[in-house]
């Protein structure tokens, strides 16, 4: 079972902190912290190179806590919150990846939320440090505080569309 939960840990932390290095730099393919500033604002969002910068921060500090299984809870909660932001903008395409759908950041959000209820596994820095296990409700907690604050910046963070002109 560790060994599944290590392959799980690393597949899903470091894709959402490739994610956040994109956001915010040429590597990986990412177009530098203008075109994800780019990115943020055609999608609606305000704030500009701080949306950028926090979002990509985000991802990448969640990311890498997640792959090395240290402070699990806490780099879940920052995966689903991203996720659930990165969700809620492609909500509108349905769930199918292939129409631009939400699907991949609910799979990273299902994977997150998975990670917590087992915990990080016994190769990881968690239980190094004897952090773990850690008790069972601590998944709602991740899931609540997670899919909440990524709401909370989703309607903190968009600009309401323009008015029709008629």
């Amino acid at each position: 079972m560790d060994t599944g939960i290590l392959i799980l840990r690393l597949l899903v932390g470091l894709l959402v902190a490739g994610h956040g290095v994109q956001k915010v730099s040429f590597h990986l393919g990412g177009h530098g912290l203008d075109g994800g500033t780019e990115e943020f604002r055609s999608d609606g969002f305000r704030g500009g190179v701080l949306t950028a910068l926090a979002a990509g921060g985000g991802q990448i500090g969640s990311g890498l806590l997640l792959a090395a299984g240290l402070l699990t809870p806490l780099a879940a909660t920052g995966t689903v919150g991203v996720m659930t932001v990165a969700a809620t903008v492609k909500w509108r395409n349905g769930l199918w990846v292939q129409n631009d759908g939400y699907e991949y950041p609910l799979v990273l959000i299902g994977a997150a939320v998975a990670l917590a209820a087992t915990g990080p596994g016994a190769w990881s820095l968690d239980a190094a440090i004897g952090l773990t296990p850690f008790p069972l409700w601590w998944t709602a907690v991740v899931l609540a505080a997670g899919a909440g604050s990524g709401l909370l910046a989703r309607l903190v963070l968009h600009r309401a569309p323009a008015p029709v002109r008629r």
